[in-house]
């Protein structure tokens, strides 16, 4: 074995978030259509928890936000002209296809890819796939510069592969890390990887959500697996339980939560729980662990109530002393029966001794809290050192970057306002200002 940690890549909120409603099954997205939202303290919101993991000792790094609008999916579409025309068109002619175009989703990085530590792959190298997110057209176009920025962060093939997204047919939706789970004794220990699908593409007659979208497709994860060389005896493949997927649990994340040898989760996460407890039980034995479940019931917290606090949506970190510690939003002390919950799981002497809370409420109303905003990839020490190093969260870039926000952003976007041509202008001049603090030049040049 060979000693290894955790990092945390959040996405960093871009200068056009704002509030569309584009995510049909995301029930807070869908709440909160055309109202105004705030660029500037989503960002600083975002950046204020990367900080403060970073000071409690936990490895913090982030992506950086896609350029937008997608002028590459525009004229795809049809609308030409000068950047202002098209935009101009687009306003004019489908607003929706505008807003998709401008979405800030990237900031989702758990959305981003699939990552794999060496420790699981064939040839001993970190693995990244990234993640298609066919299912909604201003994710679908996202993957091109995602494995861009992967690929300018990871850029030693000695050490990373970072492989292009699955085919964009409805047979491999792939929805990444968010459906995607390691457990393990060590993070530089063998661990298994758990993938956890919404549907069957080629099984007519396997179970499915019947009011919201499954994104996640078993044939897209068993592709996934077979890319980053995982071995069988330590992947498993749980289906989803259809039903919690049609009351808003888009994806595995926002029902279940691991780290280490601990999944914490909803009685009623998967399809058939009992059996596919069992598989991942004896596939952590395999690897000289024993999984610990923490069972969240449905008497004590409805699936509603998981929703609309993202309880599950929480990052589970380990701690030097060997506790974990778990990163909530505010949401979760504003709802009673989680709220009690929680604390009830502290006192309990289990794994989890600490909650730490983050104000995430710009990204929570965008359908996405702090599990959303981060992509684990567990590194080597020198994996770590092979990497580009300016992404990596320090005091001094903690503090150029909220400069750098309060210069470019704006504190209030309406939905009109994404026809002004000169909001195109300032992200632009944002991200080409952003690219030199990164020390990634070229990366916004497609």
């Amino acid at each position: 074995m060979r000693p290894a940690r955790e990092y945390n890549f959040d996405g960093l909120v871009g200068p056009s978030h704002n509030y569309a409603g584009l995510s049909f099954g995301n029930v807070a997205s869908f709440n909160n259509v055309k109202s105004a939202s705030n660029p500037k303290q989503a960002a600083l919101q975002g950046l204020a928890k990367m900080r403060a993991l970073a000071q409690r000792g936990f490895a913090q790094a982030l992506l950086p936000p896609q350029d937008r609008p997608n002028f590459r999916l525009l004229r795809s579409l049809g609308f030409t002209g000068s950047d202002a025309d098209i935009i101009a068109k687009a306003y004019k002619e489908s607003p929706v296809i505008l807003a998709c175009a401008y979405s800030a989703s990237p900031m989702w990085t758990a959305n981003a890819a699939t990552v794999s530590p060496s420790a699981d792959t064939g040839d001993g190298r970190v693995h990244f796939t990234a993640a298609n997110l066919n299912n909604k057209l201003h994710r679908a176009f996202e993957h091109p510069q995602s494995a861009r920025a992967l690929r300018a962060i990871f850029h030693d093939k000695r050490y990373f592969a970072v492989h292009d997204a699955l085919p964009g047919t409805p047979a491999f939706g792939d929805e990444g890390a968010a459906n995607h789970t390691r457990l393990c004794a060590a993070h530089g220990k063998e661990g298994v990887e758990l993938f956890v699908y919404g549907r069957v593409e080629f099984d007519p007659s396997a179970p499915a959500p019947t009011r919201y979208p499954a994104r996640q497709t078993l044939e897209a994860s068993q592709a996934v697996a077979r890319l980053h060389g995982l071995v069988d005896e330590r992947t498993v493949y749980i289906q989803q339980n259809p039903d919690v997927i049609d009351q808003g649990v888009f994806h595995n994340d926002v029902i279940a939560v691991g780290n280490g040898n601990v999944l914490f989760h909803h009685e009623q996460a998967f399809a058939d729980e009992a059996a596919g407890l069992a598989r991942l039980k004896a596939a952590m034995e395999g690897v000289g662990a024993q999984l610990q479940t923490i069972r969240v019931p449905t008497s004590e917290v409805s699936v509603q109530d998981a929703v609309s606090s993202y309880l599950f949506n929480s990052q589970l970190l380990s701690k030097a002393d060997g506790k974990m510690a778990l990163v909530i939003p505010h949401e979760c002390e504003e709802i009673g029966a989680v709220d009690r919950y929680l604390k009830a799981l502290v006192a309990s002497g289990g794994p989890v001794d600490e909650l730490i809370h983050f104000d995430l409420r710009q990204s929570m109303r965008n359908g996405g809290g702090p599990a959303c905003l981060r992509l684990r990839v567990a590194l080597t020490d020198e994996e770590a050192n092979a990497m580009h190093q300016g992404v990596v969260m320090t005091e001094t870039l903690y503090q150029t970057l909220v400069a750098w926000v309060e210069k470019h952003y704006r504190d209030r976007l309406e939905p009109a306002d994404l026809a002004d041509p000169k909001l195109a202008q300032e992200v632009h001049a944002a991200l080409e200002d952003l690219s030199r603090i990164l020390g990634l030049p070229g990366l916004y040049e497609l």
